[in-house]
């Protein structure tokens, strides 16, 4: 990228301007690649969604410690990965002296651009149209193996097997397992073909060996088998079976025209607060962003791609860009005479500084004396610095630049702090009612998001009183929509850069990357608000954020600590004030993933956050295939197995996530969509269907929470084998029709909420059984997660009505 003209329009001022990620970028759009597959040396002219192959968990760690941006992450091989990640100029060196190895460039920056003018050909029609004209263990001889999921389902681009095996080889061993498959009913296993599985390695730890294939009939039956001789059976489930069918369908859908601005996200809210005031209101949040503002900046004698650094000299305005600092002029002057002094004059807006020269006429001022001289005439209006705190040794040339602020949205649109609204909907909103949560564009370019908050809400206020279970959906739970939650960040996606990740905030000091040529380069400027949260942070040490000011995964600065952000605050006052919220749902893309917490680890030894119980690690499991079968719906789309469960568990750590905040301090259940695998701002059609299926999951979340607030059912237990004699020690298995937790004793006590519980047995595994060695009576109940306690037994009172079995064990 070579020096540019800063006048025309948008696309002629910023192509090339930055980016940053959440998870999935991948469009089916033709683009140049500048790397050729297995390249070591990467060359970029714009930031760019790059491949990068990683051999092994280590090297991941590495690429999300230089804050790399990470936008999906997907299995290669036995131990490796390939990572797409967003790369721009401003970061080339440092990635390819890392020794990465490099693959196609699927998405550059300016392919945004196409969908912009999407959008405004799709207003422009509307208007046509409506508006006329006017864990290790110790190992055993043969080798155990444990089958935690076999998942069959049917998708756009055919049918699959998932399987994921835990092996107590695992930890010690880098082995395949072999999956053999039967062809259905009344074959024999191995008559479907066979396909292999490969470990899952986190940070050094193995997981459980996971792997997914093509299948041509469903299979009945599973066999794996190992290299050390273990083998193990299991059925086959199916992945998400349509749950609804077509005895429910809602009359009114499809409220999707164009991707929405912050202003018309939020001016949408208000039309429907205003056309349904019995059953809708708007809700102002109390903390004002930092504003879609900047201030103004002059660069002189330095070339964009850092060019003559040395002689770099950046003034920038004290008030912001609109408030003046774009009506700052910098002239540096060359005096005619030799022997000339260096002089500085301020005359209203304009800065002229006269530079030194010797005997000869030549200008020997440089960038440092500049910056002295201009700090010291100048101060009340500006402050300079040298380029990237360099020394500034370098002399200056003859320059006059108009200083800019670099936003370009219209007037219209505020430069002030601005207002986040979140919209709430519910006949009865007085906090009696469970709480439901969803939010969107925490991350700014991520336009889609917003859709699933529109849709759903029109869906429920213009179905209400005409669908029996909209209308129950409105009448029995408090529901809170926030479409746009970082307004600021979203507008410089829309008008600026177009795949700006963060809010606009620039905590970058003068002796580092902020100046104006870095956001050019590919830099941002900002704080990620879903790293800046209060729940294990990268304060307490938690992996996957960063201290780096223009890091994709930028927590916030140091000193401030965790939730500095307006933002942030914004959505703790929510749920804090509104303790009914009892389920939130993030809404994010890209990817198709479906995650809840844990969501992130201390590095070293991959130490993570408490895991759920077995009940809520079951109860989020049981919730998310009702949900995203409901996705499945409307189109095909299957969130697979290996995307779905705990963020740790399919993806990496996310220290300081909004998720965790709400899961652990605020015991919400609190799930992440990951929209789509067709990037950030995909083609109208895409992102049309991306907000239909995803406002389907988040109209059947709302239906979790209801059924949670409706429970009056109690669990119901049983055990395997049944209590009564038997010969050696016995492994007892305890079940239950739902979710619930098994609280018992084996000394004859009552059991209350006290006692010790069953635990789930690993990462993605099954309840803990209890081994009985010698004769034990076993006194136990369960309880569901909505606190029915099975047969009505009170484990605070007196009764003894739990349950009670006797294993007798005779030689």
């Amino acid at each position: 990228m070579g020096h540019m003209t800063w006048s025309g329009s948008r696309r002629a001022r910023h192509a090339g301007l930055v980016v940053g990620a959440t998870l999935a970028l991948l469009l089916p759009t033709a683009v140049p690649a500048t790397a050729e597959p297995g390249a070591t040396t990467l060359e970029l002219d714009e930031p760019s969604v790059v491949e990068v192959f990683l051999d092994d968990r280590d090297e991941l760690d590495r690429l999300v410690e230089l804050g790399g941006d990470i936008t999906r992450l997907d299995p290669a091989g036995e131990h490796g990965f390939v990572a797409q990640t967003v790369i721009g100029p401003f970061d080339l060196d440092v990635y390819n002296d890392a020794g990465f190895t490099f693959g196609e460039v699927l998405y550059t920056e300016s392919d945004a651009e196409e969908r912009l003018d999407e959008r405004e050909a799709a207003i422009e029609r509307l208007r046509a149209e409506n508006e006329p004209e006017g864990t290790a263990r110790t190992l055993a001889d043969t080798e155990n193996l444990r089958i935690l999921r076999a998942d069959y389902f049917e998708g756009r681009n055919g049918d699959f097997l998932s399987v994921e095996v835990h092996s107590d080889f695992g930890p010690i061993e880098n082995s395949r397992l072999t999956v053999e498959r039967d062809a259905g009913p009344g074959t024999e296993i191995g008559d479907g073909g066979t396909q292999t599985l490969n470990r899952f390695v986190d940070v050094g730890v193995y997981m459980y060996h996971r792997g997914q294939a093509a299948v041509e009939e469903r299979p009945e039956r599973i066999r794996v088998t190992g290299p050390h001789g273990g083998t193990a059976v299991a059925e086959v489930t199916e992945w998400l079976p349509d749950p609804r069918g077509p005895g429910d369908p809602l009359p009114y859908t499809d409220f999707l025209n164009a991707y929405m601005t912050p202003d018309e996200l939020y001016d949408r809210i208000h039309q429907i607060a205003d056309e349904y005031p019995d059953i809708a209101e708007v809700v102002e949040l109390p903390h004002r962003t930092n504003g879609y503002r900047r201030h103004a900046q002059a660069i002189l004698g330095v070339g964009v791609n850092g060019q003559n650094a040395d002689r770099g000299v950046v003034v920038e305005s004290l008030v912001h860009g609109h408030e003046g600092g774009n009506d700052i002029v910098v002239d540096l002057v060359a005096p005619s005479a030799p022997d000339s002094g260096l002089s500085v004059d301020v005359e209203g807006d304009e800065i002229t500084v006269a530079l030194a020269t010797d005997g000869g006429g030549a200008i020997t001022t440089t960038a440092a004396e500049v910056v002295d001289a201009v700090n010291a005439e100048a101060g009340d209006l500006v402050r300079a610095f040298t380029f990237r705190g360099n020394a500034g040794n370098g002399v200056v040339r003859a320059e006059r630049v108009r200083a800019d602020d670099f936003l370009n949205a219209p007037d219209d649109v505020s430069r002030e702090p601005a207002p986040v609204y979140a919209l709430r909907i519910g006949s009865t909103r007085d906090g009696s009612k469970t709480g439901v949560l969803g939010y969107a564009q925490e991350h700014a370019r991520e336009w889609q998001t917003p859709l699933v908050t529109i849709e759903t809400a029109e869906r429920l206020v213009r179905n209400y009183g005409v669908h029996d279970t909209t209308t129950e959906l409105v009448d029995e739970l408090d529901i809170f929509l926030m479409p746009s939650f970082n307004p600021d960040g979203a507008n410089h996606s829309f008008y600026d850069v177009p795949l700006h990740r963060k809010n606009m905030t620039n905590y970058c000091g003068t002796d580092g990357s902020r100046d104006q040529w870095a956001v050019v380069q590919g830099a941002q400027w900002g704080v990620d608000n879903n790293r800046n949260y209060g729940a294990y942070t990268l304060w307490d040490g938690y992996a996957g954020a960063s201290f780096t000011c223009t890091g994709g995964t930028f927590a916030g600065p140091e000193e401030l600590g965790p939730l500095s952000q307006p933002e942030n605050k914004n959505l703790v006052w929510l749920v804090d004030t509104h303790d009914n919220i009892g389920f939130s749902m993030n809404i994010h893309s890209s990817g198709d993933y479906f995650m809840w917490s844990p969501g992130a680890y201390i590095a070293d030894g991959r130490v993570p956050t408490p895991r759920p119980t077995a009940m809520e690690e079951a109860y989020f499991w049981e919730s998310s295939a009702h949900i995203l079968g409901a996705i499945k719906e409307y189109r095909g789309t299957v969130v697979t197995p290996a995307r779905t469960g705990p963020i740790i568990d399919v993806l990496y750590s996310a220290a300081g996530n909004s998720g965790d905040h709400l899961w652990y301090e605020n015991g919400i259940f609190a799930w992440n969509f990951e929209l789509g695998q067709a990037g950030f701002q995909p083609p109208w059609e895409e992102a049309h269907a991306q907000g239909m299926e995803y406002a389907n999951g988040m109209y059947t979340m709302l239906e979790v929470a209801l059924a949670h607030q409706k429970d009056r059912f109690r669990p119901r237990s049983g055990v395997s084998p049944r209590p009564g004699e038997h010969t050696g020690p016995v492994e007892v298995v305890f079940e239950t029709n739902e979710p619930a937790e098994i609280h018992y004793t084996l000394d004859g006590s009552r059991p209350d909420f006290d006692s010790p519980r069953l635990e789930p047995t690993g990462v993605r595994g099954g309840l803990e059984t209890l081994r009985i060695e010698e004769t034990t009576t076993v006194h136990w109940f369960a309880v569901d997660i909505a606190g029915n306690v099975e047969g009505g037994y009170d484990p605070d009172g007196r009764a003894r009505n739990h349950r009670r079995g006797t294993w007798v064990i005779v030689d």
